[in-house]
């Protein structure tokens, strides 16, 4: 049998049982990855009830800095009874399966291409502790920790990882630390180590920083003025609103009276909380809510209503897989058409994608001054594989003379200026009208808010040439959108291929590898990455200077390339589908897999 040899470019699963505590001693292991300098990415891949099923940790380990997750599992940590027979069959040929030999490994489990590590944890658990928790939790430490002695990992590294993880509570340092040494030394004492399969110090990570996407949107919220956050829980966007209001404890607290200057309200359900959040908006705050597929589809009407009473709002949308409950822990990107076209009647919704923590940070931030500047609903598009999981990323940066955008606000000396106020005026021929806020003036700003037709003061009507020079205003203030919204990435200096691609979010990562996957194929792609819709001309211009665009995303009914379709009346025939819709993160593999077929086609 052939063994897999790598240095620093390998992938690690961790199967263990929902609810065991196992995830703070899989993270402890990534963590380790990035102090000793080298790229990783991390996925957590857990169940929808609340223990007991299986549960999977994947860590991808790649000195060459790709973030994607990768196919094929070089190195198994498997100490789940349940999942067992999966674990198995899952690890690469040539792989290396470690698991808890306390009892014996049946027959019908055994490989003969795979290399099988045994640790007694539980056997060495019965005999270090006597209480069952303990067992429990210092097993998972024990695995990690002869994990760190076959892959040749810095032991110190993980020293000061569980002082820094303990250091409120640091009567658990020196067990923890125990624990992982009874590991390293059953593998030093049984094993020969390190194994082909190790890992060697760099420093590859730079001034990088480790993140979730939630929690960068949610301090993006903080730093975006954000006062009011108004929700309903649901899986996967309830730890960014948790998020929210841990940083706005520290940084919305007033040092004198010590009174917090924000509000999270918790409604009884998502219409509730995105009427909230339009009134808080209508009202002056600058006000957002968080959900996911199923709380969009029950927050349409609302959305129809700051659309057409062109009412700032901001609505982060952390995707899972659909439809229905569909499986809420997995990762889609395909509430892209429920979101671009939200709420009856003719309406359009300003997307945006980031594709890592940073990009969370700065565009939940920018998303609130769109928001005013456009007066209408902006979208915050992520999913569950950025929202929920760890990721590595550049550092968050805020520049703290930077102003906010409130947009086109009447104070009250320009009410006293202008005379007659109309809210729905086109001024400036940009179709973004003036507004006020509530109380700026005694007599005079006033106007009835509603969702029904209006001419361009405010007034009642159903008068279908009212009607129409407000729908017709609405597409000149989208039009206008196109060149504000974020602009697309390119990744060459002008078109050097016939053929393009086009990718967005999560999906940036592995397609970028894909690309590099290619050119060792002989196929030369150029490529761009959207951040948001309304599409602007230079997205229209790429897809028109190619013959054949491959369109990456995650679902089953191509909606981007559905929404480039409609949006920019492209021939269907030039934009060739590239999907993944099993509720995993897409790969590179799969994407370059994909694209040389449609090539042979």
């Amino acid at each position: 049998m052939r063994s897999i040899a790598a240095i620093n470019d390998f992938v690690v699963r961790f199967a263990n049982v929902n609810g065991t505590g196992s995830a703070s001693a899989n993270n402890m292991f990534a963590k380790a990855v990035f102090r000793m300098g080298i790229p990783f990415s991390a996925k957590n891949i857990f169940p929808s009830n609340i223990q007991g099923l299986p549960t999977w940790y994947e860590v991808r380990i790649s000195e060459k800095g790709y973030l994607g997750r990768r196919d094929g599992i070089d190195l198994m940590v498997s100490v789940n009874p349940q999942s067992l027979p999966q674990d198995v069959k899952s690890v690469s040929p040539g792989g290396y399966f470690v698991y808890d030999s306390t009892k014996i490994l049946y027959q019908e489990l055994v490989r003969d291409d795979i290399t099988y590590i045994g640790v007694p944890m539980m056997e060495i658990c019965m005999r270090e502790y006597s209480d069952p928790r303990q067992r429990q939790l210092f097993k998972n430490m024990i695995y990690v920790g002869a994990l760190s002695q076959l892959l040749n990992m810095d032991f110190e590294v993980f020293k000061g990882i569980i002082a820094d993880e303990f250091k409120k509570r640091e009567k658990l340092i020196a067990p923890n630390i125990h624990a992982m040494e009874l590991g390293r030394n059953y593998i030093a004492e049984h094993y020969d180590y390190p194994l082909p399969l190790r890992m060697e110090t760099r420093d590859l990570v730079g001034d990088s920083i480790i993140m979730d996407g939630n929690s960068a949107c949610g301090l993006g919220a903080v730093y975006g003025g954000a006062t009011v956050a108004a929700w309903y829980p649901i899986t996967p966007s309830t730890s960014l609103v948790q998020a929210f209001e841990k940083y706005a404890n520290r940084l919305r607290i007033d040092p004198e009276s010590g009174k917090k200057k924000f509000a999270v309200v918790q409604a009884e359900d998502e219409l509730a909380a995105i009427g909230m959040a339009i009134g808080a908006n209508w009202n002056g705050a600058r006000a957002f809510t968080a959900t996911s597929g199923p709380g969009i589809s029950l927050m349409n009407e609302f959305l129809g209503l700051a659309y057409f009473a062109e009412i700032p709002l901001v609505l982060t949308d952390v995707q899972r897989t659909g439809p229905s409950t569909g499986m809420p822990t997995r990762t889609q990107q395909s509430d892209i058409l429920l979101s671009a076209y939200a709420s009856h009647g003719d309406t359009k919704h300003i997307l945006l994608f980031p594709a890592n923590p940073k990009e969370c940070f700065e565009i939940q931030a920018l998303s609130f001054d769109l928001a005013e500047r456009l007066q209408t609903p902006i979208i915050v598009m992520i999913d569950l594989d950025l929202g929920m999981n760890e990721h590595m990323s550049p550092p968050l940066q805020w520049d703290d003379s930077r102003q906010y955008d409130r947009g086109k606000v009447y104070n009250a000396e320009d009410l006293d200026r202008i005379g007659m106020f109309g809210r729905y005026l086109d001024s400036d021929g940009d179709g973004i009208p003036y507004r006020t806020i509530p109380g700026t003036h005694p007599t005079k700003g006033s106007f009835f808010t509603r969702g029904t037709s209006r001419d361009e003061y405010a007034r009642y009507t159903e008068e279908g040439a009212a009607y129409v020079r407000n729908m017709e205003r609405l597409v000149k203030k989208w039009n206008t959108a196109k060149e504000v919204v974020p602009q697309p990435e390119f990744y060459q200096d002008g078109n050097q291929s016939k053929d393009g691609v086009i990718f967005f979010g999560t999906s940036t990562d592995s397609a970028l590898e894909a690309l590099d996957l290619l050119k060792e194929d002989g196929v030369n792609l150029d490529a761009m990455r959207l951040l948001s819709f309304p599409f602007s001309q230079k997205v229209a211009d790429f897809i028109q200077n190619h013959e054949r665009i491959f369109v990456i995303e995650q679902n089953r009914d191509a909606q981007m390339r559905s929404l480039l379709i409609n949006e920019l009346e492209t021939n269907p025939a030039k934009l060739i589908r590239v999907l993944n819709y099993d509720g995993m993160p897409i790969t590179a593999a799969y994407i370059r897999g994909q694209i040389l077929n449609l090539y042979k086609i």
